[in-house]
């Protein structure tokens, strides 16, 4: 677990949520100078046990946020401290998409959201460290809870980093399951939107029909804030007035014999608690046509990996990793043809599961299959995710419950696509029953 010495050591600037910073921001009682310098004093006591960080450069930290203590504010964001994953590319800091070969790699301009976000007046406090290529390959970030505890892949230093209280938001991207399982694992939230939900382009090996990006925060109102300013969308998290209005379907998938009990626990929890709210909870089962389209997942991902790594690779290959080289060996082994029959598949599911939201408005399904495990070096498989990245659906993960080790455990909701606001809305609504349910004022 997190040393008490080290729990004790977080400040009040350190704790604040995006939000809370905002409030101080604009009554002026801090500076972004002061809170980011509140960051990076944490990120000088921790990194050396979590090493979350591909690079951080205080000076440039905070030459951003004393600018910008200068300026008007341009957006809610305006002076708030960001993590920016390693594949999305910085025009002032080196992106190695987490290679070891491309460590010293300086873009020449920034990805699209690193661009809007600077626009909007975000402090890049550095890049969070992720798996290579943001594959299904572990690094060397541990788990803040435990740090012999693995923190999920493969956005593994995004989800560490806020969970530290390093930085109160960070970027990440998901291909399976690599948003919503490190957020269930470190214990904080993780959002990952429908596939147009937030700002793409200019990602170097982005897997075009499948990759999406996505959200770590503290709270669910910090990912509806950033969302609003990324993609320049009024809507914002709101209050559902009749909590017993929702018409929730719970979907275990065909995956449920994975769960670990921890798991099937807090399910079986929290359908308890939802029915005695008088909140409508019926069992979803998932059309055939998804088990067809996920058996031709890898297809996808594979080919596609392939195209966007190849040309980086093409003299690299005895320093990839096992993965990587896999990915390389295998695209050769699937046609053309087969390729686009995948995608087939995946479209037609896509119409089939549209028409499970006739009936309900949202999912509720197992984040991960349990705890973190206790090994950094494995990577899970992405059970309880994969399906619902396929099929383009926003989905958050809430760190509603603990397991029997004291890890985080996630509570995963997931909305019709491009539904995004109101699912956030949904989810915080779910989150209060869930905590006045068992911490009652």
């Amino acid at each position: 677990m997190v040393a008490t010495s080290d729990k004790d050591q977080i400040t009040e600037l350190q704790r604040f949520s995006a939000a809370q910073a905002r409030i101080e921001l604009d009554q002026k009682n801090i500076s972004s100078e002061e809170l980011v310098k509140a960051c990076l004093d944490r990120i000088e006591l921790r990194e050396k046990d979590l090493n979350a960080w591909t690079f951080i450069d205080p000076d440039l930290a905070i030459s951003q946020a004393r600018k910008l203590d200068n300026e008007l504010k341009r957006s809610e964001i305006h002076g708030i401290p960001i993590g920016i994953k390693d594949i999305y590319d910085t025009c002032d800091m080196p992106t190695a998409y987490g290679t070891s070969f491309m460590k010293n790699h300086k873009p020449s301009r920034d990805s699209n959201w690193v661009s809007i976000l600077r626009s909007a007046g975000a402090v890049l406090i550095g890049k969070t460290k992720t798996t290579e290529f943001a594959n299904a390959f572990p690094t060397t970030t541990r788990n803040p809870h435990n740090l012999s505890r693995s923190p999920g892949a493969s956005s593994s230093g995004s989800a560490a980093a806020v969970a530290d209280f390093m930085v109160p938001l960070a970027i990440g991207s998901q291909t399976g399951g690599s948003i919503i399982r490190p957020a269930a694992y470190c214990g904080v939230y993780g959002y990952k939107p429908s596939i147009e939900g937030l700002p793409k382009g200019n990602v170097r090996h982005a897997k075009p029909s499948i990759d999406t990006p996505g959200i770590f925060s503290r709270s669910i109102k910090d990912i509806s804030v950033l969302r609003s300013v990324s993609m320049n969308d009024s809507s914002r998290v709101s209050t559902i007035s009749k909590i017993n209005s929702l018409r929730l379907g719970l979907c275990r998938t065909e995956h449920w014999d994975h769960a670990m009990p921890e798991t099937k626990e807090i399910i079986k929890e929290t359908t308890e608690i939802l029915s005695k709210h008088g909140i409508s909870l019926q069992n979803i089962q998932l059309p055939d046509e998804l088990s067809e389209a996920m058996e031709e997942f890898s297809v996808i991902v594979t080919l596609e990996d392939a195209r966007a790594i190849s040309k980086d690779c093409a003299e690299q290959f005895e320093r990839l990793n096992p993965w990587s080289q896999r990915v390389l060996k295998e695209a050769n082994e699937f046609s053309s043809n087969r390729y686009q029959n995948a995608k087939k598949l995946a479209e037609r599911a896509r119409d089939k599961i549209n028409h499970i939201f006739e009936n309900i408005d949202f999912i509720i399904t197992p984040a991960t299959r349990g705890e973190a495990p206790l090994d950094i070096e494995s990577v899970e498989p992405s059970y309880f995710n994969s399906v619902w990245t396929l099929m383009h659906l926003p989905c958050i993960s809430l760190p509603a419950f603990t397991g029997p080790n004291g890890m985080p455990l996630g509570l995963q909701i997931v909305g019709p696509v491009n539904d995004d606001s109101r699912l956030l809305t949904a989810a915080k609504a779910i989150e209060n029953v869930i905590n006045n349910h068992n911490y009652p004022t």
